[in-house]
C-alpha cells in the first residue's frame, strides 16, 4: 500500500472527482435537466461538497476536524444518492446511470466511513 501524502493520494477523493465529472455530464445544458437550475445547482453542490470536504478533512491537524469533514462528505454522498433517485423518478436520465451513480456515492460514502473510524476511537 503506497503512502498517503495528499488528499488527491486518496481513493475516495479520487472517486468523489469522477462522480463530479458525471454530474456535470449527466445534469448539463444539453440534457432533460439543463433547465432546472435548482435541481442542477443543487446535486453539483452536493457533488462538489464530497470532494472538497475530503480534502479539507485531510488537511486539518486534530483528529475531530478530520471527522468532522469526513461526516459532512458522507451526508453530501448521501444527498447526491437521493438526488439519483429524484432525477429517475422525473426521467431526467436512465435507471441504468441513476444506479451505476448511486452505487459510485454507496462506495465514497463506505470508504469515508473507513477512514473517518480511524480518527474516533
Amino acid at each position: 500500500m503506497e503512502k498517503v501524502e495528499s488528499f488527491e493520494d486518496l481513493w475516495i477523493w479520487q472517486e468523489a472527482r469522477t462522480l463530479v465529472r458525471d454530474i456535470y455530464t449527466d445534469f448539463g445544458n444539453d440534457t432533460p435537466a439543463g433547465h432546472d437550475y435548482g435541481f442542477r445547482g443543487q446535486i453539483q453542490k452536493a457533488g462538489i461538497s464530497i470532494m472538497n470536504n475530503i480534502a479539507e478533512g485531510f488537511e486539518r491537524t486534530t483528529d475531530a476536524d478530520k471527522a468532522k469533514f469526513f461526516d459532512i462528505a458522507k451526508g453530501s454522498s448521501g444527498e447526491v444518492r437521493s438526488m439519483y433517485y429524484a432525477a429517475e423518478d422525473i426521467k431526467y436520465l436512465t435507471s441504468d446511470i441513476a444506479v451505476q451513480r448511486r452505487e459510485k456515492a454507496i462506495k465514497i460514502s463506505k470508504g469515508i466511513a473507513t477512514l473517518t473510524s480511524r480518527f474516533r476511537q
